[in-house]
Order: structure tokens, then C-alpha cells, then sequence
């Protein structure tokens, strides 16, 4: 049962990436929002409903990696060690190399470009890129305002959140555009790296410093 089970979880994980693949391959040619769902499940050899059975809105196809990383933040933030600050599990976490800035082939630098280009030429993208980060600056100001016993909208929890947040915005957009110039991974890793330091230590100092 435990050979089946791994042999089943190993097709879908398959189905899964053959459909985000194709998807971005058409996004890529034709642009986000003129592709059908219909196009990409024709060129996976899935049905529609499979599409939506893996990605629940077609903008998952592109932002499902993007919503995976902020929970995983958040989630590193609230499990934190005793005696860690919100600050310290936060940079920690946005501070590790992952993905493709910590892997040397091309080919993931690429596929962030691609990401980025197609974002720019879509209000839909833009729109559901905003809704994320506004998503998870609100459940951070949650986590800081109940650790601090105040109300969810607590002004310096409020302010904490967004603070920290913009860093993380901060970081995707070098991202996004040092791949779009054709950098190196290993040059983007370390120069957003960099910023994402700067930025914290300005937090962690104070910005009347």
C-alpha cells in the first residue's frame, strides 16, 4: 500500500508540474490573460475540471510558488524559539537562499523572468500579487497584536507588520528585475540578500536612527 500510495502521489505531483509548465509556456507566448483554461488543460491532455482540481484559479498557475513562501513565513514567525523577536524569525527566514537564487542552473532565473514579464503585462496578475501581500501583512499584524495582547488593529503591530512586509516586497521586485537583466542567480542571491540585510537592520535600529 505504501509503494501505491507513493506511485499515486508521484503522478499527481507529475500532472501537477505538467500543467503549471504548459500554462507558462502559453502565458509566455500569448500572455496571462489572453490564455483559456481550456488552452492549457488541451496542451496538459487533462480536462478542465483536472486544471481546477490542482489550481483553484488560474491565477495559481503562476502565484501558487509566491503563496507557498509567505505561509511558510508566516508559519516561521508564529513557531518561533522562545526568546527569538518577531524581527530576528523573520530575518532569518527571507534571508536563506531558496529556490532558484539557491540553485545555479539558469533555467530558474528564467522562469522568474518570465514571471515578472508576465506580471507587467497583466492588471489580473498585479491584482491578485497585491491581494497576497495584503493578505499576509494582515495575518502578521494579527500574530504580532495577539502575542502582544493588544487588538488586531493595533496601530505599532499594524505598523510592524507592514514594515517587514515592505522589506519582503522589496526583495521580490530586485528579484524580479535583476532576472529580467539576465543576472546570474548567484549575483542576484547575493545582492538582494544585501538589501534584505540593509533593510532589516534599519528596522531592528530604529528608522528615527
Amino acid at each position: 500500500m505504501t509503494t501505491e500510495t507513493g506511485l499515486r502521489e508521484r503522478k499527481k505531483q507529475q500532472t501537477r508540474q505538467r500543467i503549471q509548465d504548459c500554462a507558462i509556456e502559453l502565458f509566455a507566448r500569448s500572455g496571462f490573460d489572453k490564455v483559456p483554461v481550456a488552452a492549457i488543460a488541451r496542451a496538459a491532455d487533462v480536462s478542465e475540471a483536472t486544471v481546477f482540481n490542482y489550481f483553484p484559479a488560474k491565477e495559481d498557475l503562476v502565484y501558487e510558488g509566491m503563496e507557498a513562501f509567505e505561509n511558510a513565513l508566516i508559519a516561521a514567525v508564529r513557531d518561533r524559539p522562545d526568546g527569538t523577536s518577531v524581527v530576528s524569525a523573520f530575518r532569518h527566514f527571507v534571508l536563506q537562499p531558496r529556490g532558484a537564487l539557491a540553485d545555479s542552473e539558469p533555467a530558474g532565473i528564467e522562469r522568474i523572468a518570465t514571471v515578472a514579464r508576465l506580471t507587467a503585462g497583466s492588471p489580473a496578475l498585479q491584482g491578485r500579487e497585491r491581494q497576497t501581500f495584503d493578505r499576509f501583512t494582515q495575518a502578521l499584524a494579527e500574530l504580532v497584536a495577539a502575542e502582544r495582547g493588544v487588538r488586531p488593529d493595533d496601530p505599532e503591530a499594524w505598523v510592524a507588520a507592514n514594515a517587514l512586509m515592505g522589506v519582503n516586497r522589496a526583495m521580490k521586485t530586485s528579484v524580479h528585475r535583476q532576472a529580467l537583466a539576465g543576472q546570474s542567480g548567484r549575483r542576484i542571491a547575493k545582492d538582494v540578500l544585501a538589501l534584505g540585510r540593509r533593510a532589516l537592520d534599519l528596522l531592528e535600529d530604529g528608522l528615527g536612527t
